[in-house]
């Protein structure tokens, strides 16, 4: 069979003198060659005849489509395409300064000035292709070239038309397409990409000029694009030390998981590296902590109302992009102790403090709050509020209102509108919401019903409270996914999540509820459309990445489950999060991975457990987590610690089940799994998928409860589905 070499010399022998090969890839060849007409050098890409039926050949068009219509300094042009006797090919100029990759395969590090330089000139490339609504995908080293001292963007191959529904992509739905070191992570998972993709790669090349290496770096593609959404970024400044702050923070924004933390173009993105804006970088960002506010009532049984007070404000602050929040796990664990002001914001790493009180005496409410600064110990703003018990929500907005002002901020129109709640109708259910998100976070058996029950007597307050239906939803699938004794529990969930949406549609909690009710039946394809749309009504929703994570594991899509763990973490500092973002790298075999993600839920759990220490959940948790970091003997002194605290938890005893299967304790493993099943617990698929019992496979007495819950389990859905 003639080769498309020998094709191309035949048919255009009269247009290209073709002289060597440059370069090959899976799908095109890369030729030099005299332009015999033009008396210049240029480069002849062609697509590889085994490779040109099909999607490739698509992609080969779409490709000299794209490129053809870009016309800007910083893109490599196209010069002539074609069809020469079968075989595509198209024409470029022959660029002799070489690539990026090769200069730093030469030099390793560059300048901070040739980087940023180099940086810019990429950057008003992708303006320029961004505008003209393309996305690259594919920006590395090995695709910025430079002519004459210039870099030059070169192969836009696996580029796509952003935002254009005429176009079919060339990639199967969750693929991931590009190079993983570069890849952004929802480009990784084969989520829909913008801008902000091509933001990210061109930061990582950015870390690279400066650091010698990509940010992170694995033995495999899986790790690198795990790491990347799990790892903590490499500090810039650890390994060169003249790099100033600012750009250090302007890295690490173009490099944040999440794509809306990220410069919104790559506009902004290079304008953020003037340097004037970096000068103005070095300044330490805008951050808050809100503290856990004093209860000053005599009834100490309000000590709910003022933590649900500085949730709130906790909350609504959260969703202002510009504004670093401390989580409210991390503030709250400054609780009672004995530090100024000073020394927490310090330990916390932000720049100012909320702290407040609160007072009940009847229908009378007193609060007072103070936001001080923490360089110098200042206050920024205070104020005391004397209202009627009625007022509250207004209250939490005013002084949430009020930080803004303080600190400055400018908001954007979403972000005025997430913080300026509508009030429920009356106070009194407002007061039974506060007590059953007290509950709910508490996640033990007992807690849950309470919550329930204080969720309940909210909407029998207020039928129309919509915040309590998804508040009441999430309990009953929360007792349904632990404690699955009927179906009521799961009916109940999904009559009061449809109620939640139909009393406020635009309400992210009320998606998120739904969401949470539909992956407890197994409606996975309408649960991920209700957690999508939750997430994108609030960017910091915790509850719907939670939520959406844990049916994925279920699904044993461990990989994508990670990355929503890991965002979960993100957004609300939460040691359950973090704990399951380490199952899930166990579960895909990446040992550094969960091995760093089991360091960071200790933390976090530890963090838990000095405010709440009769939570014998937690305490499973870190006892798994003492034995995955190597402290096997703390570990199993704490999971003795978890059964003393309720020794009838079905949740706990599982746990403590994993651990001991984790330990080659299979006696005392399969023992307290008896005693989990004995007690309720019956999430068969958890038994199906779990890598903490996988010692325990195999073992009839294993096998046996396994059937049992598989029979069990198919009983319920005969019953509910007749």
């Amino acid at each position: 069979m003639v080769g498309e070499l020998e094709v191309l010399k035949s048919t255009l022998q009269d247009q290209y003198a073709v002289e060597r090969e440059m370069g090959r890839g899976g799908m095109a060849v890369v030729y030099l060659a005299q332009d015999l007409r033009h008396d210049r050098r240029v480069a002849l890409k062609v697509l590889r005849r085994r490779a040109a039926a099909g999607v490739a050949a698509e992609r080969f068009l779409r490709e000299i489509a794209i490129a053809a219509k870009l016309t800007h300094p910083n893109i490599l042009p196209v010069y002539d395409s074609g069809n020469a006797g079968g075989v595509l090919y198209y024409v470029m100029p022959y660029i002799e300064g070489g690539s990026l990759r090769n200069r730093l395969d030469t030099e390793r590090r560059l300048t901070t000035e040739d980087a940023l330089a180099i940086t810019r000139e990429v950057g008003d490339a992708l303006s320029y292709a961004h505008r003209h609504g393309v996305v690259h995908r594919d920006i590395k080293p090995e695709n910025i070239l430079f002519e004459s001292g210039h870099a030059i963007l070169a192969d836009f191959g696996v580029a796509v038309i952003a935002q254009a529904a005429e176009v079919r992509p060339l990639t199967d739905p969750g693929a991931a397409v590009g190079t993983p070191a570069y890849m952004s992570p929802e480009q990784a998972t084969g989520d829909l990409v913008d801008p902000r993709t091509d933001v990210y790669a061109l930061g990582c090349v950015l870390y690279e000029m400066l650091a010698g290496e990509p940010p992170f770096t694995g033995p495999n593609a899986m790790v690198v694009l795990a790491r990347k959404s799990f790892g903590q970024l490499p500090s810039l400044r650890a390994v060169r030390s003249d790099v100033a702050v600012g750009l250090d923070r302007t890295i690490e924004r173009a490099l944040a998981v999440f794509p809306a933390d990220r410069p919104g173009t790559a506009e902004e993105f290079i304008e953020a590296l003037d340097p004037e804006r970096l000068s103005a970088a070095e300044a330490p960002p805008l951050s808050i902590a809100v503290l856990p506010f004093t209860n000053m009532s005599a009834d100490r049984d309000s000590d709910y109302l003022a933590d649900g007070i500085a949730e709130e404000i906790t909350n609504a602050l959260a969703k202002i992009r510009s504004l670093k929040v401390v989580s409210r796990t991390s503030a709250f664990a400054f609780r009672d102790k004995k530090l100024g002001i000073g020394e927490i914001g310090r330990q916390l790493g932000v720049a100012s403090v909320l702290e407040g009180s609160v007072r009940t005496v009847g229908d009378r409410l007193r609060v007072t709050a103070q936001l001080i600064n923490v360089a110098d110990g200042y206050h920024l703003w205070s104020e005391r509020y004397d209202r009627d018990l009625e007022d509250i929500f207004m209250i939490e907005d005013e002084i949430a209102q009020s930080i803004v002002r303080a600190l400055q901020l400018i908001l954007s129109e979403d972000e005025r509108r997430a913080i300026g709640r509508v009030p429920p109708a009356n106070v009194r259910a407002y007061d039974y919401y506060l007590r059953g998100r007290q509950y709910f976070h508490q996640t033990r058996k007992k807690s849950l019903d309470f919550a329930r029950q204080m969720f309940t007597r909210a909407i029998e307050t207020d039928p129309e409270f919509a915040l309590a239906h998804a508040g009441l939803a999430d309990a009953c699938s929360l007792l349904h996914m632990y404690y699955p004794s009927s179906e009521a529990d799961l009916d109940q969930a999904d009559a009061v999540s449809l109620r939640a949406l139909e009393l406020d549609p635009t309400l992210a909690e009320a998606h998120a509820a739904r969401g949470f009710a539909l992956s407890q039946m197994q409606r996975h394809e309408e649960a991920e459309q209700a957690f999508q749309t939750a997430i994108k009504l609030d960017g910091q929703q915790f509850e719907a990445r939670y939520f959406y994570a844990r049916a994925l594991f279920e699904q044993g899509k461990f990989a994508e489950a990670a990355r929503l763990f890991v965002d979960a973490f993100r957004v609300r500092e939460d040691y359950q999060a973090a704990f399951f973002a380490a199952q899930s790298y166990a579960a895909l075999r990446h040992e550094d991975d969960a091995a760093a993600a089991y360091r960071t839920a200790l933390q976090a759990v530890e963090r838990h457990l000095d405010l709440n220490p009769d939570d014998p959940r937690a305490a499973t948790m870190r006892a798994v987590a003492l034995c995955r970091v190597g402290n096997r003997e703390a570990g199993l002194e704490w999971a003795e610690r978890a059964v003393a605290i309720d020794r009838d938890d079905a949740g706990v005893r599982y746990n403590v089940a994993c651990l001991y299967a984790l330990e080659g304790e299979t006696e005392k493993a399969i023992a307290s799994l008896e005693d989990a099943v004995r007690n309720g617990f019956g999430r068969v698929e958890w038994f199906k998928r779990d890598p903490d019992l996988d010692s325990l496979r195999g073992d009839p007495r294993f096998e046996a409860l396994l059937r049992e819950k598989a029979q069990s389990a198919g009983r319920r859905d005969e019953l509910s589905h007749p």
